[in-house]
Order: structure tokens, then sequence, then C-alpha cells
């Protein structure tokens, strides 16, 4: 079984976001990126896959050259190549052309399963797994917690959660599923993966290479425009409610809720 992963290098969670002077993105500078975690569970279950079939799993990625490094981790972890999708025009692309971009490498390919995340922790569109899959013209199968593939290797049945209840649903091969936190708990890369990883094929494709038009990609080539970025309003500092005992506090606490909270 042939399996392919997109993967997106995001800013870590952990990481100090600055907006940036025009007020439309955020300063990169001194930002560690890693590989967006919904993608690491896609990542997981390509290779529980691999060892169940047998097959290959490629990783591809799309973004300037320091995203290799989250493909080199992917391939560390047990994947067996890796495509970068890098091009100074793709700087400012939105999901449509992102997917855009993706689909165009990955249609050639052999595949029988296509993973990504459910979305991205940075842009949070969760758009872009739909969107190669419509471009490829295969089923997908979104917000997956459980999957299995079934022995002849030519379907699957998953899990997606939907209010308090979970939807059962099946599909036929080739498809996509985007992945969610709960489908598995992704592997560590060992230090002989790392090793073997800076051996593994990794190979650079620009639009041209997709045989992709430039202009349809970057700032120009949006279809969804970003009017301006503001960080969350800051949080009023919190009150300790005073009482000598347990029905003073309670007491002043309901009045806090009634007069400034306006709760009741």
């Amino acid at each position: 079984m042939n399996i392919i992963v997109c993967l997106k290098q995001v800013p870590d969670t952990e990481t100090q976001i600055k907006i940036a002077p025009e007020g439309k993105s955020i300063v990169k500078d001194d930002i560690k990126w890693v590989m967006n975690p919904y993608d690491e569970f896609g990542v997981e279950e390509a290779l529980k896959l691999k060892e169940k079939f047998g097959g290959e799993v490629t990783v591809v990625g799309l973004g300037p050259k320091r995203v290799t490094e989250s493909i080199r981790t992917a391939l560390a972890m047990g994947a067996d190549k890796g495509i970068l999708i890098n091009d100074d025009a793709l700087e400012g692309s939105d999901s449509f052309a992102t997917a855009k971009a993706l689909a165009t490498a990955i249609k050639d390919l052999d595949y029988d399963l296509i993973f990504t995340g459910q979305r991205g922790v940075d842009d949070d569109m969760g758009v872009v797994g739909a969107s190669i899959a419509e471009f490829l013209g295969i089923p997908q199968l979104s917000v997956i917690v459980k999957m299995e593939v079934a022995e002849d290797g030519k379907s699957l049945t998953a899990h997606r959660p939907v209010e308090g209840q979970v939807l059962v649903i099946e599909s036929s091969l080739p498809a996509l599923v985007t992945t969610q936190k709960g489908l598995n708990e992704p592997r560590y890369a060992t230090l002989p993966g790392i090793m073997k990883a800076k051996r593994k094929p990794l190979e650079e494709k620009t639009l041209a290479d997709l045989g992709l038009d430039p202009a349809q990609f970057g700032e120009g080539g949006r279809k969804v425009k970003i009017l301006e970025i503001t960080p969350p309003p800051k949080r009023t500092e919190g009150k300790i409610v005073e009482g000598e005992t347990p029905q003073e506090k309670a007491a002043g606490l309901a009045k806090l809720l009634h007069e400034e909270a306006k709760i009741f």
C-alpha cells in the first residue's frame, strides 16, 4: 500500500507570536518551526499501515527551504521519501492555492491513501485536505479518530465524532483522510531513524516543474484576503472573594456575579 502524507510547518504552539507592523502577517524572526501537530497523526497512521500492508510512505510539504526540517522529521519516524514544493511565488498563498499545488504534485504519484491534518494550528482554516480531494476527484473523510483498512486494501471504515455521537463511514480507495487527535499516538524519531533520514531521498520541485502558473499563487492569487490581524483582548485581573466563612464568601461571589459580571 502506497500512502502520501501532506504536512505543513507551523510555529511551535509555545512560541510567542507577534503581529508584523503592516498588521496582516506575523513576525517570523526567531520563531521555532515544527510539524503541524495534526499532521503528525497522519504520519503515524501511514507508518502503521505500511507496517501491516507493506508499500511506501511519501511525505509532501510546501513552503520555504526550512520545511525540509519537518519532512526529515517524518522520514526519521519511518517515512520513505519526501517531496518539497519550494518556490518564492508561493509566499502568501491561501489554502486554495496551497491545495492546488499539493494536488498537482500528488496526481502523478502512485497512491492508495492520502493523509492530511484536519487543520493547521496557525491559519486554522481546515480546508486544504478537502480541496486536495476535490482536485484529485477522490473521496474525502474528515476529522477521523479511528480507521481500519480492509484486508484486501481496497476500502476503509472510519469513525468521525459528531455532536456527542460517532459517524461510521465506509469508503473505497483511493481516498483522502484528515486526521484528528485521538486517532493514534505519534512515535518519536529514534537516533538510528534520524541518521537514516539523512540518506533518504528528498526531491524539491518548483511551480514551473509542476506546470503551474506563478501568477495564480502568492498574495496576488489569493481568493481569501487578510484584511487585518489583531491580538486577543487582554484579560482583566481576577478577584479574590474575601470572607471569614464559606457563607460570607458565597454571598460576596453572588454579589460580584450580579453587579459586575451581570450574569443574573
